[in-house]
């Protein structure tokens, strides 16, 4: 099914509102700007940053100590790489997610993206903007109380519900002036990161110390920008069809280089946090998630008025994020279930405020084993994409790997929910399993056979012949 423009791009409404193109239009025009290319890259990294995006670094950095470089280069793969990735085979076949998982029929599709719908939306994302601007804003005044964080996230997602029902001018207008407000932010942390350290590396976790690569891999999987970018890649194509450019080579082209800007962007915000991390030991010793790393560094190195500035700024970031994604995930599944519009934005808020009273750190816990099983088949979807001139019948070859991958990674996901003392030695000691890459060796055992089948069945209709 097709994921139109105007119901998507709610996601991203701050970004799209921000980052708008020249305001001379030429309706004939077939090729961009560059300043309309810098446009759309800046808007491609708008729609990737959030509060999420924010707090994973530093507790990386925190946790690795010594070993964050190493930590960090995995989180960069999964949380830069993969994003850009998708973005780019998003863009060779026109930008729908439908039109990527074609070759695994309108069923699987069908699951995917309601997948990850789900999972940027209502299970994990929409819930976490709440409870990250909770810890940020409130968590240092009151306290982990759960009746604070309760009554808290009653009143923002009350406020998420109506303004969800009625976007109207206010999401447009706090994205106007939020964008830039944030990227001035960032730039502002990642230079005082690094200019105005809290104190020297700390100690690396055990975790971190046997196997830091792999522990960033698996960290990066939570900023879900590649689920993300499975949503929002069509966004990024229309944008630039909107400015007249119709060319398949022209739009691919494009796009790449907004990831790549887009990347650019990411992997300088992450490294800058990385080090903001590691070097927070001694004010955020014990920390049990990135918000309470965060908050601990702008408050001892900008006191309480930096504290407020970064609790109000993430606070309306969240929200804006909380709109857009019930917004879309609404809209989404308004077309494919009996429900109306208004009534799936009710479920949605509830629901969010039901998950997002689990607390952050408890929301982080039971996402990595979700988000674990679920990357793999989006990674050898996306990665397959581009090989799709190597063979036959892409059916073939698509839906067996993916389906091996999803099932070694739900054995990594187990693993990652500490329940690999349940399974049994093979399983849990497979081929990069330390590594979080269970999955890796046998799809591409699977993916070797696939190949040798295709070739020896050759084209369906010669097939029937």
């Amino acid at each position: 099914m097709p994921i139109r423009a105007d119901s998507i791009s709610l996601i991203h409404r701050e970004a799209l509102s921000k980052f708008r193109f020249s305001s001379v239009v030429f309706p004939q025009m077939k090729v961009l700007k560059s300043q309309d290319i810098l446009a759309l890259g800046f808007m491609t990294f708008a729609l990737f940053v959030g509060a999420g995006n924010i707090i994973f670094p530093p507790i990386v950095g925190l946790q690795s100590g010594p070993h964050v470089w190493m930590a960090a280069l995995g989180f960069l793969i999964t949380a830069v790489g993969l994003p850009v990735v998708t973005v780019i085979a998003l863009a060779k076949v026109g930008g729908g997610m439908d039109a990527l998982s074609s070759p695994i029929g309108k069923i699987a599709g069908g699951v995917l993206a309601a997948a990850a719908y789900l999972a940027v939306g209502p299970l994990f994302a929409t819930p976490r903007t709440a409870t990250v601007s909770f810890e940020v804003g409130l968590a240092p005044l009151t306290g982990e109380s759960p009746l604070a964080l309760f009554l808290y996230s009653a009143v923002y997602f009350l406020v998420v519900f109506f303004v969800s029902l009625y976007p109207g001018r206010l999401l447009d207008t706090v994205g106007r002036f939020l964008a830039p407000l944030k990227i001035l932010a960032l730039s502002i942390l990642g230079i005082a990161a690094f200019a105005l350290p809290a104190g020297e590396v700390g100690v690396a976790t055990p975790e971190y110390v046997a196997a830091p690569f792999s522990q960033g891999f698996i960290n990066g999987y939570l900023t879900m920008d590649t689920l993300g970018a499975l949503v929002f890649g069509i966004v990024i194509v229309n944008a630039i069809r909107s400015r007249g450019v119709e060319s398949p080579k022209l739009i691919t082209r494009y796009a790449i280089i907004a990831g790549l800007i887009a990347g650019v962007g990411l992997a300088l915000v992450y490294i800058s946090l990385f080090r903001l991390g590691a070097g927070s030991h001694e004010v955020a010793a014990g920390a049990a998630n990135g918000a309470a790393v965060l908050h601990a560094y702008v408050q001892h190195t900008f006191g309480s008025l930096g504290s407020g500035f970064l609790a109000v700024l993430i606070s309306l970031a969240c929200l804006v994020t909380a709109v857009g994604l019930t917004c879309a995930c609404a809209e989404y599944f308004s077309r494919i279930l009996p429900l109306s519009y208004k009534t799936l934005v009710v479920i949605l808020a509830l629901f969010s405020l039901f998950v997002s009273n689990l607390g952050l750190t408890k929301l982080i816990a039971f996402s990595i084993p979700v988000l674990t099983a679920i990357y793999p088949p989006c990674i050898v979807l996306v990665a397959l994409s581009f090989c799709k001139d190597f063979w036959q019948e892409q059916s073939r070859i698509v839906g067996p790997v993916m389906l091996v991958s999803f099932i070694f990674g739900c054995i990594d996901a187990l693993k990652g929910a500490g329940l690999a003392g349940w399974m049994p030695s093979q399983l849990a000691n497979l081929p990069l399993s330390e590594q979080g890459l269970a999955w890796l060796v046998p799809s591409v055992m699977i993916l070797v056979v696939a190949v040798v089948v295709d070739r020896m069945l050759g084209k369906r209709s010669e097939a029937i012949a």
